[in-house]
């Protein structure tokens, strides 16, 4: 196995970090808009090396793959890239992996009633090409979207014989200071993307189709295991949504955020000064994207981890019949904490809890444990080799019963 891993920020370079310590590759090339941020993270490893790559453009990653003879081409990047790195390993003959999918547009009518363009669509709408070609596109194999996936595979599998509602519930205790210890907003992921997904409509399975509500809409509290405590949690635009529901029976599927009063507040003030803009503006002779500015102005996600406390909790809430007939409430869940994470390899946890899926992931692939073709959710595979494996790495998940 050779992988193109594109895209050495936070996550790329903590996926590097991770799968140093794995020996199922032969070879992995660590491309970047930033050469010099490749070459970095390939430092670590006789196994690395690294590249510069255009991720916005697709002979650009069809070229590293045919050079390299890529096999598996790994995408770290931001998911407005994504259409040229999947279309650029479609070209080349490589198979093809990401933690976001395409991106989605609104109902130009309706928006809070009526999905449009829904997360995922262009890479789905090409499936049968992916697969008449025997060719893997594995989609959302992050955290989440990712091992909240597996987990809902797991329910339906070992714990569910029905299934009312698949919820995602995502919280976390982080707080992150500055050089003289006072608590300052300062993002954990990607801001470009969390403005993506908080401040699109919403996406909710209900019934057999799909609707869209209001951002931060259906509050609710919900108390997340050790000693995270209660969060509350708000409905957010995110892949699992539009995933679970193809490969898993289910009456509803939810995924719900636990944002904070203050974070939804500058989210909102961001929309209210059109700061969440894709589309560029001249600025005194100068075109430039708001939405760039305000993620260019913030900390570096892959810099906060020294000034970072807490823990961060992923996971799947599933409601129904259990397997003995009787209702079911069970909470599968991934907990990390920061602390843990920038001992042992350096990155904090939230992106080395995004970063650890996909080494996972292609271990099995490589393994020939997982396989497949055309375009598919982690849903599509059995979850017990991942959860055992991701155990072997060192990074067990939960399970709790709720009232």
């Amino acid at each position: 196995m050779k992988i193109l891993l594109v895209g050495a920020g936070g996550v790329g370079a903590a996926f590097a970090s991770i799968a140093a310590r794995r020996d199922f590759f032969e070879q992995i090339v660590i491309a970047d808009y930033d050469a010099s941020r490749a070459e970095k993270a390939a430092a670590q490893d006789e196994r690395y090396v690294g590249a510069q790559v255009d991720a916005s453009s697709q002979e650009s990653v069809a070229a590293l793959v045919r050079e390299h003879g890529i096999t598996h081409v790994m995408n770290a990047v931001d998911p407005v890239f994504n259409m040229s790195i999947f279309n650029g390993a479609f070209e080349a003959g490589a198979d093809y992996l990401d933690m976001a999918m395409s991106l989605s547009k609104p109902h130009p009518e309706a928006p809070y009633e009526k999905t449009g363009v829904k997360l995922g669509d262009e890479q789905f709408a090409v499936a049968s090409d992916w697969e008449s070609a025997g060719r893997l596109a594995l989609v959302g194999i992050g955290v989440e979207p990712g091992l909240s996936d597996v987990f809902a595979r797991y329910a339906a599998d070992h714990l569910f014989s029905e299934i009312d509602e698949l919820g995602t519930r995502d919280g976390a205790n982080l707080t992150v200071t500055d050089e003289a210890g006072n608590e300052i907003f300062a993002p954990s992921f990607s801001m470009w993307t969390t403005i993506e997904e908080c401040l699109n409509p919403p996406v909710i399975w209900q019934d057999g189709e799909w609707h869209t509500t209001a951002p931060f809409s259906e509050p609710e509290v919900f108390d997340f295991p050790e000693g995270i405590g209660p969060v509350e949690c708000v409905n957010v635009e995110h892949e699992e949504v539009l995933l679970m529901p193809r490969w898993v029976d289910c009456k509803r599927a939810t995924f719900k955020y636990g944002l904070g009063d203050e974070f939804i507040n500058i989210l909102k003030v961001l929309n209210t000064l059109g700061l969440d803009r894709t589309e560029k503006v001249r600025v005194k002779g100068v075109e430039v994207s708001p939405r760039d500015v305000v993620a260019a102005v913030l900390p570096d996600p892959a810099t906060v981890g020294p000034r970072m406390k807490g823990k961060t909790c992923a996971g799947l809430w599933v409601t129904g019949t259990g397997k003995d007939g009787e209702p079911r409430s069970t909470y599968l869940y991934h907990v990390v904490d920061n602390e843990q994470t920038m001992a042992e390899y350096g990155h904090q946890c939230v992106v080395w809890q995004t970063a650890i899926n996909p080494v996972v992931a292609l271990e099995l692939l490589s393994r020939g444990t997982w396989s497949g073709a055309g375009v598919l959710g982690p849903e599509a595979f059995d979850a017990v080799p991942f959860l055992d494996l991701l155990t072997e790495y060192g990074s067990p998940w939960g399970q709790k019963e709720l009232d």
